[in-house]
């Protein structure tokens, strides 16, 4: 049986992300445009990443569960879930814009008491949403209804997508996360395509990390 599923591994990068955002901000001490700058691409990749998981997540994953047996009833509370970290998302967009192209420590704070309340809401529902649905995917890993939602999405992707999805998700300190990468992705997949086409991340994301 697989560690965890992929779907908790996107979730732990998006716990990464949150607390990531919160102390650079939280550590924001002057005006600081190229550093505001490089904060906002961060952002612009975190909410592409975030917003198209529950894409994902309503248009394949929720189908593929019901095949094999979550009551619609349980899907539909994790949506209204997924509502809320939406507004919460929609507000934050609205600060980083400001704070990116302002650089003002003012808005840096206001950035950060949204991301707090982004990063609370959304560990509520990750939590919640893991001690729904993980047992189901770890029960069913390798079986064919998974290896087929794994398919479809790749096809939802394009290739300069799929390589930013995965330098992204594996730009992290977690060994088992990168382990479990490792037993749901073959290796050449995530080489190639995250490789190739995961250089802008490398180059302008994970560097903003780095400081």
């Amino acid at each position: 049986m697989a560690s965890r599923s992929m779907n908790k591994v996107i979730h732990n990068a998006v716990r990464r992300d949150l607390q990531r955002f919160i102390d650079a901000l939280g550590s924001y001490a002057a005006e600081d445009p190229r550093r505001a700058r490089a904060l906002g691409l961060a952002w612009n990749n975190f909410d592409e990443q975030l917003t198209r998981h529950h894409k994902d997540e309503h248009e394949i994953v929720w189908p593929t569960l019901e095949v094999l047996g979550v009551e619609p009833a349980r899907l539909a509370n994790l949506d209204a879930e997924h509502d809320k970290m939406a507004a919460a998302l929609r507000r934050l967009h609205e600060d980083m814009t400001t704070f990116s192209s302002s650089a003002r420590t003012r808005d840096a704070e206001a950035a950060l008491q949204s991301f707090q309340t982004l990063q609370t809401v959304t560990n509520d529902h990750l939590d919640h949403e893991e001690a729904e649905i993980e047992p189901v995917f770890l029960a069913h890993a390798g079986g064919p209804e998974l290896k087929a939602m794994s398919r479809k999405f790749m096809k939802s992707q394009s290739i300069s997508q799929a390589g930013r999805y995965f330098a992204w998700l594996t730009d992290s300190p977690d060994a088992d996360d990168r382990s479990a990468v490792a037993e749901h992705v073959p290796a050449p997949v995530v080489a190639i395509i995250g490789g190739i086409f995961g250089s802008g991340y490398r180059r302008t994301i994970a560097p903003v990390w780095r400081v």
